[in-house]
């Protein structure tokens, strides 16, 4: 019976399975298996004995189902993994796990699964960067209002608010770049961290495992790996979660019936809603704004693992067998949905030049105030005389065009032309075009 929706609703199948039952059990016997090689290279252990176990070393043989039923019995995960692996290896179980503490072989096999999950989040962003750069492209010339405190402001082009998103995913994937050196380690440090059962050979097994692993060691721990780690892993993935929910929050507040510049395809046979037969939702932004609540929560509860009892407890490991596949599956399946709906957005033209005159023009009041001031008003004054100006309009419903050019005070200064381009939202743009060019030379 399917309980989490994640099994069922959110994620795709390909990164579900690095976090699943079996993927993470043959992690732990990877890690096994390559202590052995360690403890053979080193001398401690017979060459045909890790060649037996590495060969032993596979959810084939060391089934999940078996791994539980002596967990049941033994009441611990990771010895029930040892006793499991062992029954298959026989004589040459004897240096399995020899001088490791669990979270040796729980912490390292973590990062060999972090290890395929960055591939894919790498791939994802990769993948939102070139989606948006191509709309950036495509509507930079675009001119729409500007909002500011939900209010018209001044012009500005779709292409330079795509561009802007399309560099907040790239600080993503160069803060995952980083992040990467960090998170993806390994340890072979045993009890306390001292590697006393290596004797004075712990810093050499160590190193050869995650060789063999394709990890980082860590250069000092004690039982576990250190928890700063995830947590900031954890908050890298609360990032890219709170990004794609501000770009889908803007989906869905340009979606509102009012304004409706752009939209969420929509499917011939969809169905928006149960009861009202019109409806075109907004249902992919809205999942993605949601589902980004649920990550951040998990980021802001890894940190509460950080401070651990002394060598460490085992407060971590309850939470985490949740707030990291969690967060990982559920990052991907938001960044994937993103991917659909901006491949996928509608642009509504006729409403964005709708949406661009319905102040009557006052969205160019301060270009207005701007050609004054080049022609010797002083600033203040410039402002004050087309602020006044700008609120007759409101209050009288007149087109601030009208009103400018029946000014005596703006005429002296200004002629009819001159009002006329200080009044067209597409001469004011200042360098938003120079902008997008910059975004898409440096990040294509």
């Amino acid at each position: 019976m399917s309980v989490h929706p994640i099994e069922y609703r959110y994620g795709r199948s390909e990164v579900k399975k690095i976090f699943d039952e079996e993927s993470k059990l043959q992690a732990m016997l990877d890690v096994e298996s390559a202590l052995v090689k360690a403890l053979a290279k080193a001398g401690i252990a017979p060459k045909e004995d890790a060649e037996k176990v590495s060969e032993k070393a596979t959810t084939r043989l060391v089934t999940v189902e078996r791994v539980q039923e002596i967990e049941d019995e033994i009441h611990h995960d990771m010895m029930a993994v040892v006793k499991a692996l062992s029954e298959q290896c026989g004589e040459a179980s004897t240096y399995i796990h020899y001088g490791a503490t669990s979270n040796d072989i729980l912490d390292t096999s973590l990062a060999l699964q972090l290890k395929k999950y960055v591939k894919f989040l790498e791939d994802d962003l990769l993948e939102l960067k070139k989606v948006l750069l191509g709309l950036a492209k495509e509507k930079k010339r675009l001119v729409c209002v500007g909002r500011t405190h939900g209010q018209h402001a001044i012009p500005l082009t779709y292409g330079l608010k795509f561009a802007m998103w399309a560099c907040e995913v790239q600080r993503h994937i160069e803060r995952l770049a980083q992040a990467k050196e960090r998170i993806l380690v390994g340890q072979m440090t045993g009890a306390v961290g001292t590697q006393a059962a290596f004797a004075d050979k712990g810093i050499e097994i160590q190193d050869e495992v995650m060789k063999t692993l394709g990890l980082a060691p860590v250069k000092i721990s004690n039982q576990i790996i250190q928890r700063d780690r995830h947590a900031e892993f954890l908050q890298l993935l609360a990032l890219i979660s709170e990004s794609l929910n501000k770009f889908a929050t803007e989906v869905r507040n340009l979606q509102r019936t009012e304004i409706m510049e752009v939209s969420e395809g929509f499917g011939k046979k969809q169905v928006g809603s149960s009861t009202m037969p019109h409806k075109r939702n907004p249902i992919i932004a809205e999942q993605v704004c949601g589902l980004a609540r649920v990550v951040k929560a998990n980021a802001c509860a890894e940190l509460e693992n950080i401070p651990l009892w002394h060598e460490r407890d085992l407060t971590n490991s309850s939470p985490e067998r949740i707030l990291i596949p969690e967060a990982c599956i559920l990052t991907d399946h938001m960044l994937v949905k993103s991917i659909s709906l901006f491949k996928n957005l509608v642009f509504h033209e006729e409403n964005i030049k709708r949406n661009l005159g319905m102040s009557g023009g006052r969205i160019m009041a301060e270009s207005v105030m701007i050609r004054l001031a080049q022609k010797g008003v002083p600033r203040q004054e410039a402002h004050e005389l087309v602020r006044e100006l700008s609120m007759k309009s409101h209050h009288e419903d007149k087109p601030l065009m009208d009103l400018l050019k029946d000014s005596g005070e703006i005429t002296a200064h200004l002629d009819e032309k001159e009002i006329d381009d200080a009044m067209n939202p597409e001469k004011y743009l200042g360098t938003a075009l120079k902008q997008v060019d910059r975004v898409l030379k440096e990040l294509s």
